[in-house]
């Protein structure tokens, strides 16, 4: 078992002022992989008075320089990338190929394109009328929060940035899935990141990440998780008038219309669902089926459901793998049971296990057919592999049942009629609209409306978050 309980703070790793040990356990196998520290507000105050020295110069390194650093992080990542696949395995249960193909470039995708969004950055310019100059700045000290379903997605999506912009920041990964972040720590060390600049402590939310969110010399807290975390950490930062940037949860609809090719769009929309083991937030958990095609899609969906693999992470291939811990796996069963209780038909899956995977918190592929949008399986986030199908009969109507709900990070369009999906997606409240298939793009805004967020990460936009405008007038 891997020994992991040291922090990473002004340049080293450093025992915790005071050790409270937590296991790392391995989805697949329910044992523990490694044992790390759960740091307390002492380790905070430690790393932020780092960070706050280290902001003195850093702040002011030219663009150059901050780009190299990145170019020489780039270059360290991709050499290291098999043991970020590996450590993503362990951690949080996710299959070779989905690890090596999606969850590991993710980090280098990142910093590519925020590398060149500093590189072509304006910093100082003049006002639109002249007579003043505008200039970008960072934002100062800032606390990162990121989540455990696609680690180092999150991390390099926050630490790219801040870096370009010149901040310092101190990380709290997940406590669940913490291997990833400390490998990534070992690669800034390598790339000559300067102390201080970069630093990780561990720990859960109450004993790191409320007073991360309320600390006075912390300039801006960027979290990503659920949305009833998210206000908390609003809440705690509030006193002090920081910046807050949120990335949270979703209930994307995935919008099908009769002129699409329905074979096509519904296999893209069951394998859109549950990769991940379903568990991303911008997961298109409600599939909306034009009425005239609604049962033919509802039977390929489960046709292609239960042609989904279920099965252990270190096998290579294009199987799911289980989620992420035992209180995640009880939390989708709950889900179930409460989908099974309303007026709905359950086509495949259900609860429990899947046959043979009795050690593991695997999941079976579920779908729920002929929902209503006010039902539970439409309304909560489930992040597992559950998918809801509802029918709609107009256009409008499927805008209408899309947009109802508290969230907006993302939508999906099946369709063959270019005008009509550029005419729905303008219509969707949601920061992220994906045509016909399409995939991430790290270049454009990711982020949501309503209670999926502000803000919003990637390339260009994600650098401008860590940014302050000031005016100067002669």
């Amino acid at each position: 078992m891997l020994d992991k309980r040291q922090f990473y703070i002004d340049g080293q790793w450093v025992d915790p002022v005071e050790g409270k040990d937590f296991e790392v356990i391995n989805p697949a196998t329910e044992q523990p992989v490694a044992v790390i520290s759960l740091g307390s507000s002492s380790d905070l105050d430690k790393a932020v008075a780092a960070a706050k020295v280290a902001f003195e110069t850093w702040s002011e390194t030219s663009v150059e320089d901050r780009a190299a650093l990145i170019e020489r992080v780039i270059k360290i990542y991709e050499r290291r990338s098999a043991e970020m696949d590996d450590a993503i395995r362990l951690e949080m249960g996710a299959p070779a190929k989905f690890v090596r193909e999606q969850q590991t470039p993710a980090g280098s995708g990142h910093f590519q394109a925020t590398l060149e969004a500093l590189k072509s950055h304006q910093w100082e310019r003049p006002s639109p009328r002249g007579g003043s100059t505008l200039r970008d700045e960072p934002i100062g000290v800032c606390g990162l929060i990121t989540p455990w379903n696609w680690p180092i997605n999150q991390i390099a999506a926050k630490v790219a940035p801040a870096l370009a912009a010149g901040c310092t920041m101190v990380l709290k990964p997940s406590e669940v899935a913490p291997l990833s972040a400390m490998l990534f720590a070992e690669i800034l060390h390598e790339a000559g990141c300067p102390a201080g600049v970069f630093n990780l402590v561990n720990g859960d939310g109450l004993g790191v990440g409320a007073p991360m969110s309320s600390h006075q010399d912390i300039d801006m807290v960027s979290f990503t998780g659920s949305t009833r975390a998210g206000t908390s950490v609003s809440q705690n930062a509030a006193p002090t008038v920081k910046r807050v940037a949120l990335e949270l949860g979703g209930k994307s609809a995935n919008l099908l219309f009769a002129d699409a090719d329905l074979e096509t769009a519904v296999r893209t929309s069951v394998e859109g669902c549950f990769s991940n083991s379903g568990q991303s937030c911008d997961a298109p958990t409600r599939l909306l089926v034009e009425r005239s095609v609604y049962d033919e899609a509802v039977t390929l969906a489960k046709r292609f459901a239960e042609e989904t693999e279920v099965g252990n992470p270190e096998k290579d291939g294009d199987h799911i793998g289980p989620v992420v811990s035992q209180l995640q796996y009880d939390r989708i069963q709950g889900h179930i049971e409460a989908g099974l209780k309303d007026d709905n038909k359950l086509i495949t899956g259900g609860p429990g296990k899947p046959e043979g995977l009795e050690t593991g918190y695997y999941v079976r592929p579920t779908i729920f057919a002929d929902v209503s949008n006010d039902m539970h399986v439409a309304r909560e986030e489930i992040f597992g592999p559950v998918l809801a199908i509802l029918p709609f009969d107009t256009e409008i109507d499927a805008i209408r049942i899309a947009n109802d709900t508290p969230y907006g990070l993302a939508a999906y369009i099946q369709t063959g009629d270019p005008e009509r999906a550029n005419r729905v997606a303008r219509k969707l409240r949601a920061g992220n609209v994906y045509i016909n298939g399409a995939g991430i793009d790290y270049d454009v805004p990711f982020g949501g409306y309503k209670q999926s967020g502000n803000g919003r990460e990637f390339g260009q936009f994600g650098l401008e978050d860590f940014l302050e405008l000031k005016a100067i007038t002669a």
